[in-house]
């Protein structure tokens, strides 16, 4: 195990960013230096293939804080490259530049610029190296790289989720456990108490006054002890953001208000509302709207570039939401993003709850909540 510690403690600090970006670069450019420094003393026609390649890996440096200047800078000097002769084929650098390009950029941001750079290769193929197909295979290499950098995002983003939603699992675990317990050994033992002061009170002659009075102080103090837990009982119980809800008046009726302010934030959103609007329990009506911003949230952090569609239905007896995306699905099997405590304020409200992918692409969120709890 001592053998392997220093291994694991270097790549540890290889994985960092910067340091990794910086060894890449030198690396690259430490072997075209060697063969600059090999052609000055030995003339050789691949001085200027070695010293383009060398200045070419310096862009490199910013590709993960700005990809997009990357792949511009690595695009000219490979363009340059092809058309003086210098170089005759795609590079290492610009295979890294548009891989990062996928890899830290995303939505349109990322169309635009992989359709820009595959037409540049293309002509700047056709023209450097005329001939049939030419064009085709300098448009192919940016495209690739790109969408293998996606890959690995998406990829990356779905662990992510995974990672964020086993800790929120966790957390909730424990307060429920803590909440458990709390009942379990405190307010069952001052129930107990409150039961038997309360019984001995009552029995005690008139003429004891000073304690009855000191029993009654006792009861009323268990009895409050009480309220207090199960106070404490609720604040466990519940997820983040619960004891706000009844004071800043959450909703159903600000479902148009969260719509609206899930577009200004840049995610398309619609909202659909059937049926004939009634009042809502408090509970149900909380509920109603924290999965529909938790759904929204979720659209929005994970799936960019992607739409979202609210339904609300107003049936007898019940009341439906329906939350749909057109974002990237995750794998059949896995567990919501993020959606365990979704799931728990839908059963406290006695309903159920589906989430998934989309078999055409997307996420699901599916609730129907009876009004009255069963």
């Amino acid at each position: 195990m001592r053998f392997v510690r220093p291994f694991q403690a270097a790549w540890r600090f290889f994985k960092r960013p910067r340091v990794f970006d910086t060894t890449l670069v030198a690396v690259l450019a430490g072997i075209a230096a060697i063969v600059v420094v090999v052609a000055l003393v030995n003339p050789n026609p691949v001085l200027p293939a070695a010293a383009h390649f060398l200045v070419s890996t310096l862009p490199l440096l910013v590709r993960r804080r700005r990809p997009l200047v990357a792949a511009a800078a690595v695009t000219v000097l490979d363009a340059i490259g092809l058309l003086t002769g210098i170089a005759n084929t795609a590079s290492i650098p610009e295979s890294i530049a548009y891989y990062s390009v996928g890899r830290y950029t995303s939505g349109r941001t990322t169309a635009i610029a992989t359709a820009v750079g595959a037409l540049v290769f293309a002509v700047v193929y056709q023209v450097a190296m005329p001939g049939p197909g030419s064009w085709f295979g300098g448009m192919v290499a940016p495209l690739i790289m790109v969408g293998i950098g996606q890959f690995v995002r998406l990829r990356h983003e779905l662990q992510e989720r995974r990672e964020r939603e086993r800790a929120d699992n966790a957390v909730r675990a424990e307060r429920r456990r803590i909440a458990r317990e709390l009942h379990d050994v405190v307010a069952h033992h001052l129930s107990v108490v409150n039961a038997l002061v309360g019984g001995a009170r009552a029995t005690l002659p008139k003429d004891q006054g000073d304690a009855r009075d000191a029993l009654s102080s006792a009861e009323q103090t268990t009895r409050q002890a009480l309220a207090e837990m199960r106070q404490l009982l609720d604040v466990l119980r519940a997820d983040e953001g619960d004891g706000a809800d009844a004071s800043t008046g959450v909703g159903a009726a600000r479902l148009p208000a969260l719509i609206e302010e899930a577009r200004t934030a840049g995610l398309p959103a619609s909202l659909t509302v059937t049926g004939s609007a009634v009042t809502l329990p408090a509970a149900v009506d909380h509920a109603v709207y924290r999965i529909v911003q938790e759904a929204l949230t979720n659209t929005r952090k994970h799936a960019r570039g992607a739409r979202a569609t609210v339904c609300l239905a107003y049936e007898p007896g019940a009341v439906e939401v329906l939350v749909l995306d057109d974002g990237v699905a995750g794998p059949a099997g896995t567990p919501g993003f993020g959606l365990g405590g979704m799931a728990e304020r839908v059963a406290l409200s006695g309903g159920q709850l589906q989430t998934g992918p989309r078999p055409e692409g997307g996420f699901r969120v599916h609730a129907r909540i009876p009004l009255e709890k069963p």
